[in-house]
């Protein structure tokens, strides 16, 4: 079986792939993940994932290489990750009571093999207080996080709906779509 490599330090990403039980090793990807200018978000997701599994990919040869990015949509802009507590009140206070699309996008980089999917996921946030923000950033933290929330956490109570054909979509890393792409490239998940 080839090896399995993660192009991603994303402790979320990582958590998900274990959930499929295959041997896998995390690689940092070094990848500039800027956007350029007039990029769709969608268009982001997807480049970057594509570029995240070539990089590591290039580094190990005959190995099976998963690139996955994700990007949060608000009016057709990118929100990226907030880094701070002040970035992310802002972020949030811009989502309250609206509909936020977070574009996930999974790559896998294998030896005949190169090929992306995408998974968009409908989120709907309800009004959220002052107060309502600050106890959740205070609770969770989520400055590492597209969008300000963790929706595997306390991030699920700012939450109305979440519509999306790939569940862990939301988390960082549709495993729906990545269990097709394993496929493509010779792994079997149930093997």
């Amino acid at each position: 079986m080839p090896a399995l490599i993660l192009a991603s330090t994303s402790r979320y990403r990582q958590e998900l792939l274990g959930r499929l039980r295959l041997p896998f090793e995390a690689v940092a990807p070094e990848v500039d993940e800027t956007a350029q200018p007039g990029e769709a978000p969608a268009a982001l997701a997807e480049r970057l994932a594509l570029a995240k599994a070539r990089a590591v990919a290039a580094r190990f040869s005959g190995a099976v290489v998963l690139g996955s990015d994700q990007v949060a949509e608000l009016d057709g802009e990118a929100i990226g990750k907030p880094g701070t507590h002040e970035n992310a009140a802002e972020q949030l206070r811009r989502m309250s009571g609206r509909e936020v699309v977070f574009q996930t996008a999974v790559a896998v980089v294998a030896p005949g093999v190169a090929a992306i999917e995408r998974a968009e996921v409908r989120v709907r946030f309800r009004t959220l207080s002052e107060a309502a923000i600050e106890a959740y950033l205070r609770a969770d933290e989520p400055y590492d996080c597209a969008g300000s929330a963790k929706v595997e956490s306390l991030g699920i109570a700012l939450l109305e709906a979440v519509e999306s054909d790939d569940p862990t979509a939301l988390i960082g890393l549709p495993l729906i779509r990545t269990c097709a792409l394993l496929r493509r490239a010779g792994l079997e998940p149930l093997a």
